[in-house]
């Protein structure tokens, strides 16, 4: 049997998430790839979609988390700023603290999972 914990946290400013799982993995995959739409891509979403996440980050915080650059011959691209950076940083650190105060609790609970045999 296997257990893992799945905890997912949000930072919401008024009705937004301004940070969460995925807007976190998408800044990531925009510094790796230096675009939002190769991020989308890579992500398997729609430039769009990306795009509204990127614009409710960059609404919700102080600074901008992403600028973009003009397309134009060479094409367009984006880049994640300092505050992004930091943001980001801030987010995985929260992340990482929250499941180690959480996997204090696991092997309690995993006590009172049900095993495959109990009926």
């Amino acid at each position: 049997m296997t257990i893992r914990i799945d905890l997912k946290l949000r930072l919401r400013r008024d009705d937004d998430v301004a940070m969460g799982p995925g807007k976190a993995d998408l800044l990531d995959a925009i510094a790796q790839t230096g675009s939002i739409s190769a991020a989308a891509r890579s992500m398997d979403m729609s430039y769009r979609r990306a795009w509204l996440l990127v614009d409710v980050m960059n609404r919700s915080f102080r600074e901008p988390l992403v600028r973009g650059a003009a397309g134009g011959v060479q094409g367009g691209g984006a880049n994640v700023t300092q505050a992004g950076l930091q943001v980001l940083a801030q987010f995985r650190a929260m992340e990482a603290a929250a499941r180690a105060a959480a996997a204090t609790h696991l092997d309690a609970l995993a006590l009172l999972l049900r095993n495959v045999d109990d009926k």
